[in-house]
């Protein structure tokens, strides 16, 4: 959802002037999408304070070494980004303030300020932080322009050969076969996105029954295999494998270009899998798709527009009060099933 914003800065400034911070965890995606060089990607490790603090020192230092001018907070709310974009000591700090508005405090460290338009999807909200960076005065609260949603094109994935050849001798690839890649975690990080994984249990047996011949593929981390092996146990057939823990975030990315569909929670695979023509089901609950709705073709959301969702906003630091998630526990398979069908037929 960030590549139009990228790609915006990258035209004005020339990508060899455009760089990019990120945890390491996330960087495959930077990398898949290519739009800036990799040297120009600068990794911040998490996994425990000291590390994260000197790619911190490291960053600050690369800043000032770079004579990085400009910072763009690309985060909502958080707080630590906004002292990262401090600290880098870049003149201008474009990023989101609240104003007058009950919106989580973060200082006053931006030198521009942008006002937070919960309107506006996230695609188009991030343009706007990139097109506030060129500004001649400002006049807060940024940014006074109008900017109407447009069409992005977005790159497509070209899979490696190798990592072709891999998933399909990992998955049996046959031409006659319908391939369905199920993702039934939604990160442990909003547990509410989830899909109950007894629907997901169902859902195989549905699919099974009416596409005998049709293979399964479940797909995830290695800490999610958990899931896998609780679906794999529940139905008993040899129409379905377990691939989590098994791929690099490339080969996932060469498995959706060889399957048919993608049935997943709202998570990351819902949007790095518009890379590729595969069809998405995305099950969209406690956030909502009017904000987070995938940008690409051949999505397919199904949200049951609940009046407390989306209770997980910029608003509360996606911490939300909910201990029963109704808005996805009113997504029946039978509804799922009946999307994976009409899909097929087309």
């Amino acid at each position: 959802m960030a590549y139009p914003a990228i790609k915006s800065a990258v035209d004005i400034l020339g990508k060899q002037n455009v760089y990019f911070c990120v945890f390491a965890s996330n960087r495959p995606i930077l990398d898949v999408l290519n739009i800036i060089p990799p040297e120009n990607i600068i990794e911040i490790r998490h996994h425990n304070l000291i590390t994260f603090s000197k790619d911190i020192f490291k960053l600050a230092v690369l800043s000032r070494k770079k004579q990085i001018d400009t910072v763009i907070d690309m985060e909502l709310f958080s707080r630590s980004s906004a002292i990262i974009s401090y600290l880098t000591g870049a003149k201008n700090r474009i990023g989101y303030h609240r104003f007058t508005s009950e919106l989580p405090y973060r200082g006053n460290l931006m030198t521009h300020r942008m006002l937070y338009n919960p309107y506006l999807h996230v695609t188009v909200a991030y343009k706007t932080l990139v097109k506030a960076a060129f500004v001649h005065s400002i006049d807060e609260p940024l940014l006074k322009e109008n900017f109407e949603a447009e069409e992005y094109n977005i790159p497509g994935f070209i899979p490696k050969k190798e990592d072709i050849l891999k998933v399909e001798s990992l998955i049996n690839k046959q031409s006659s076969r319908i391939y369905v890649i199920l993702n039934p975690n939604a990160g442990d990080l909003i547990p509410l996105r989830k899909w109950d994984i007894k629907n997901f249990i169902e859902l195989v047996k549905l699919i099974n029954q009416k596409y005998p011949a049709s293979m399964i593929v479940i797909t995830g981390t290695e800490e999610e295999k958990k899931y896998a092996s609780e679906i794999i146990q529940s139905v008993e057939s040899e129409n379905i494998i377990d691939l989590t823990g098994r791929t690099s975030f490339e080969e996932l990315m060469a498995l959706y270009t060889i399957c048919d569909v993608l049935i997943t929670n709202d998570s990351g695979p819902g949007h790095f899998s518009t890379l590729t023509k595969i069809h998405k089901i995305i099950l969209f609950g406690p956030e909502t798709p009017v904000l987070y709705g995938p940008v690409g073709a051949s999505v397919h959301v199904i949200y049951k527009k609940l009046a407390c969702s989306p209770c997980v906003n910029a608003m509360n630091h996606r911490f939300s009060p909910c201990k029963n998630n109704v808005c996805m526990q009113n997504i029946t398979t039978a509804e799922v099933f009946e999307t994976l069908v009409n899909i097929l037929l087309k």
